[in-house]
């Protein structure tokens, strides 16, 4: 996995919920060619990784919060996002932003429903 690039903790668990910071779509530290497509397809296999460090997967999703630096890929970012999500549908809000980090045209943040098993 990528090293953060601020200070701050790429997962963590909060009793039942877990929260994933934002991923770019970046891959062994450099953002992937191609766009916002590329992009969020590298985003989601970034968020997959990490929501499987806590047993957890998409499909525990219940809300992703995503930043766009162009809405004008609004529809190609759905279409990788449907692409990395399959048929789970959490709830979203897509937000249209100046910058974000690396350069980067997509950031993916995550809460997951994970209940601990009983007696953790």
């Amino acid at each position: 996995m990528t090293k953060p690039l601020g200070p701050y903790t790429p997962v963590v668990r909060a009793g039942d919920w877990i929260i994933v910071s934002g991923q770019l779509g970046m891959k062994d530290g450099t953002l992937v060619a191609g766009g916002v497509a590329e992009q969020t397809a590298q985003a989601v296999v970034n968020l997959k990784a990490q929501l499987a460090t806590m047993d957890a997967t998409v499909d525990d999703v219940a809300k992703t919060l995503c930043f766009l630096t162009d809405m004008a890929t609004f529809a190609a970012f759905n279409e990788a996002y449907v692409a990395g999500f399959g048929d789970h549908r959490p709830a979203r809000s897509t937000i249209g932003v100046a910058a974000l980090p690396a350069g980067g045209a997509v950031e993916i943040e995550a809460w997951a429903f994970k209940p601990l098993a009983s007696g953790k």
